[in-house]
């Protein structure tokens, strides 16, 4: 036999149980936890949505290299994607290739070269890695970085402007490739295919701007500049303190059920004491 349903008739009634001082109280008590989370859902809010102005890092500016990071301190926020002067020379026997790259929509290979860089602009002697130009194929690649190689005006003293990166996540190749292919523009791996490096190595590498310092190297062979793309401003919304913003809410709101189910809890074994009585004096 199914056991019986109870049903909770008559007085007290649930509206007048929460009336008791004692839930009251409760209710103050869970009003102001809930008021308290519901606070700490407006911090959090505001620091996810970052109203404030920022400060927006002017990156298209020409600076003098020294003025935007050093071979100690590596690439920060406010020096990554600014372009930057510097006077140096290429290594001849030091350019390679880096594929694949993308240039205008098209894949193909950067020729990459290791510039010794002078002051004042830059760190004396310090070593940089820098993207020289962009070819349709790593064939075209592999012979443009011959013929820089092979040219005597192509090592020569040069003064040059570029946008300054940081490194990217060294790739590993794959099984059938030459183990020393470079997917990735990573100056600390290519420090360790250069000749002789006798002074430090910037963290970060440059982008060749195609300008006087530059397009007559580019030119005699055949390469095209490497595309030199602004970085795109920095999200203003953090996620992650949008969802304990949501949390908060939900914790101001389970405060209220809380008090909810503790009175009619409160209720229901009241008129369970009633019904156990009316059935002990039968």
């Amino acid at each position: 036999m199914a056991p019986r349903k109870l049903e909770y008739l008559g007085e007290p009634t649930l509206a007048q149980v929460m009336r008791r001082p004692t839930w009251i109280l409760a209710l103050l008590l869970a009003l102001g936890i809930a008021v308290g989370f519901a606070a700490l859902a407006q911090w959090q809010a505001g620091v996810a949505v970052q109203s404030r102005v920022q400060e927006q890092v002017d990156t298209e500016t020409e600076r003098p290299l020294v003025d935007v990071s050093s071979v100690e301190q590596g690439v920060t926020d406010r020096g990554a994607g600014v372009v930057v002067r510097l006077d140096g020379r290429f290594v001849a026997g030091d350019y390679g290739v880096v594929a694949p790259r993308e240039n205008g929509g098209e894949t193909g290979a950067w020729v990459v070269g290791r510039l010794l860089t002078e002051g004042p602009d830059a760190e004396p002697g310090a070593n940089l890695a820098v993207a020289v130009g962009w070819a349709q194929s790593v064939a075209a690649a592999e012979r443009a970085a011959a013929g820089l190689a092979a040219d005597p005006a192509a090592v020569s003293d040069r003064s040059v402007t570029g946008r300054f990166m940081p490194p990217e996540g060294p790739q590993i190749p794959d099984r059938d490739e030459d183990p020393q292919a470079m997917h990735a523009m990573t100056p600390a791996a290519l420090a360790n295919l250069w000749g002789a490096v006798d002074g430090p190595v910037y963290s970060g590498y440059l982008v060749l701007h195609n300008d006087s310092g530059s397009r007559a190297m580019l030119e005699s062979v055949d390469l095209a500049p490497v595309d030199s793309v602004a970085p795109l401003p920095a999200d203003t919304v953090n996620w992650l303190n949008v969802f304990y913003a949501i949390e908060w809410v939900v914790f101001a709101g389970f405060a209220i059920f809380f008090w909810y189910r503790l009175a009619r809890d409160a209720w229901e074994k009241e008129h369970e004491l009633i019904l156990q009585e009316a059935e002990q004096g039968e």
